[in-house]
């Protein structure tokens, strides 16, 4: 599995694939075909540990006719500013997949990959080597825990 790596001192990047989510129940259950579920894939989306959750633009979330949450304040460089959080998105990077909600992004800005989605995932960016981890699913040493 090939991920890309931007040019940039720091930055991992990697393709996702985001779906909406009650499609691909719908699609399991029957009632739609799988060129009816709604889905995007995204080259060099950057993983950022200084997000919280997934962030994509608006034209990604209403192409994948995502329903809207709530509306939060969240903390920027520029201040709190108000944000709108989608849910019920498929969210696969690799082999690895979940069940997540979004933030929209103002206009114009790069989808991110935060720390919420990461962590679920079992993925760990190593921006020296600017490659992703993925950290082992099973074994002693598995992401997954119950303390």
């Amino acid at each position: 599995m090939s991920h890309k790596i931007t040019e940039k001192m720091g930055l991992v990047t990697a393709t996702i694939t985001v779906t909406n989510l009650v499609d691909e129940i719908l699609k399991e259950r029957g009632f739609i075909t799988d060129s009816d579920v709604r889905s995007i894939t995204l080259e060099n989306v950057i993983f950022d540990t200084g997000a919280t959750r997934l962030c994509l633009p608006a034209p990604i979330i209403q192409q994948l006719g995502l329903t809207l949450d709530e509306e939060v304040e969240v903390k920027t460089a520029a201040g709190i500013q108000k944000a709108r959080l989608f849910k019920r998105l498929s969210l696969a990077v690799g082999e690895r997949k979940g069940e997540f909600n979004c933030m929209e992004l103002p206009g114009g800005e790069d989808p991110l990959l935060g720390l919420i989605p990461l962590e679920s995932l079992g993925l760990q960016p190593d921006i020296i080597k600017q490659e992703l981890i993925f950290l082992p699913h099973r074994g002693q040493n598995t992401y997954h825990l119950a303390l």
